[in-house]
């Protein structure tokens, strides 16, 4: 089967050679064609270029061929969201008012809501009502373009809880069109009838959610909250060690409430990214530099907590890489939305519209281990790419904040 679109107004984010991100002043790059054409041939993206270079060849008698008229209409790859905990049992509107009301962060998950007000409703909850529920956020994100995502367990707190959330990821990952990856985040939280017994709980995390996780090959990723009033440095090391010595590499919850060490763990077991990142001084930047970790900013959550901003703009400058991502989870940012996350990133991060749509493609491919198959527009990638309603440039996108771009999604080569 062999989809030709054509008469694309302008085909954005393309690469004749791949890369693994886009880092420093080379985020404010950006590579299209006008007047373009894009050839996929089932999966996989064949070929692309401008309209008067399409050739007749292209449209071979042996394939089945479905041509889509763009004109007027812009293409880009699909949205890779390298950060979200997806899998959750219910919203906790609640707790947005009590957030209105005055309360923080810190003082909600004292009181027991927060991680923890997840991880009961977790326990009741049927693994097939989590299923339907998370499949409905999934065509959620789908509508508004995101074709990869990363899905954190972490509201479990349990080892049959956090597996419950794990499988259940599984389940989507068969059941769906979009490409997912795992993370397991059983180091999210202590759990109320651990806060005298730290210890325990991480023995558990250690000697047997881990070592199940790990049997039954359930998670990519391994992932520790490294924060002000969560899991300390050496915490931190510990759970990363145990993940490692089973295969999985670290992804960090880091400096989202303080300057916590986070973000030096990270790049010191190699982490594929470090994220949220609102506390980032002289030391944390440095230590980015050079190393294979991505640093990843999540708008979302800054914006629905009233948090300070990371320093995007000083990152970049540094010629660091900058990756963007939803967080999207029931208590500080409950949107999978990537348009917005963009809007977010200029409008509140003075980031140019170039930087943000790097930022939240090629950057979260690397961010979520692949890179070499979505992220961008190149020969031999996946044919994940959404065409939008007729808009006048790319930066409409983030300019028209609130407003859905979308208006075909094509996933794995098939419209969606």
């Amino acid at each position: 089967m062999k989809l030709v679109l054509q008469n694309i107004k302008e085909l954005v984010q393309v690469e004749n050679k791949a890369r693994q991100w886009v880092a420093g002043a080379e985020m404010a790059k950006l590579a299209t064609i006008k007047d373009a054409y894009l050839i996929i041939k089932d999966e996989w993206i064949e070929d692309f270029g401008e309209m008067k270079n399409l050739n007749p060849d292209a449209f071979d008698d042996d394939d089945l061929i479905m041509e889509i008229d763009c004109r007027g209409k812009m293409v880009f790859p699909c949205y890779c969201d390298s950060h979200t905990h997806l899998v959750f049992p219910a919203s906790r509107e609640t707790e947005f008012v009590d957030k209105i009301k005055g309360l923080s962060y810190e003082e909600i998950a004292r009181r027991g809501g927060g991680i923890l007000n997840s991880a009961l409703r977790m326990e009741s909850i049927s693994e097939d009502e989590l299923f339907e529920q998370s499949m409905a956020r999934i065509n959620e994100i789908i509508s508004t373009g995101t074709g990869a995502v990363e899905i954190k367990s972490g509201y479990g707190l349990s080892t049959a809880s956090e597996l419950k959330m794990l499988r259940v990821t599984e389940r989507l990952k068969m059941n769906t069109p979009v490409k997912i990856v795992s993370t397991f985040l059983g180091a999210h939280a202590i759990p109320a009838e651990y806060r005298e017994k730290r210890g325990q709980y991480i023995d558990l995390l250690i000697n047997e959610m881990i070592p199940v996780v790990a049997s039954e090959q359930l998670a990519d990723y391994i992932d520790v909250f490294c924060d002000k009033g969560f899991f300390t440095v050496e915490e931190t090391e510990q759970i990363l060690m145990a993940g490692m010595k089973y295969g999985l590499r670290p992804k960090l919850h880091a400096n989202e409430l303080a300057l916590s060490g986070g973000v030096q763990a990270g790049v010191k077991y190699n982490a594929l990214s470090v994220d949220h990142l609102e506390f980032m001084g002289d030391a944390e930047i440095a230590a980015l530099q050079g190393t294979e970790t991505m640093p990843t900013v999540l708008p979302g959550a800054a914006f629905f907590l009233n948090l300070k901003l990371s320093p995007v703009r000083k990152m970049i400058d540094a010629g660091l890489p900058v990756a963007l991502a939803s967080d999207y989870n029931p208590g500080s940012s409950p949107s999978g939305n990537m348009n917005f996350v963009q809007s977010l990133g200029c409008i509140r991060y003075q980031m140019l519209p170039e930087e943000a749509l790097n930022a939240t493609t090629i950057n979260t491919a690397y961010a979520m281990g692949i890179s070499d198959t979505h992220g961008s527009i190149a020969r031999g990638k996946q044919a994940n790419v959404f065409i939008t309603k007729e808009i006048p440039s790319y930066a409409f996108i983030p300019y028209s904040f609130g407003f859905n771009p979308v208006e075909t999604v094509i996933l794995n080569g098939e419209i969606i």
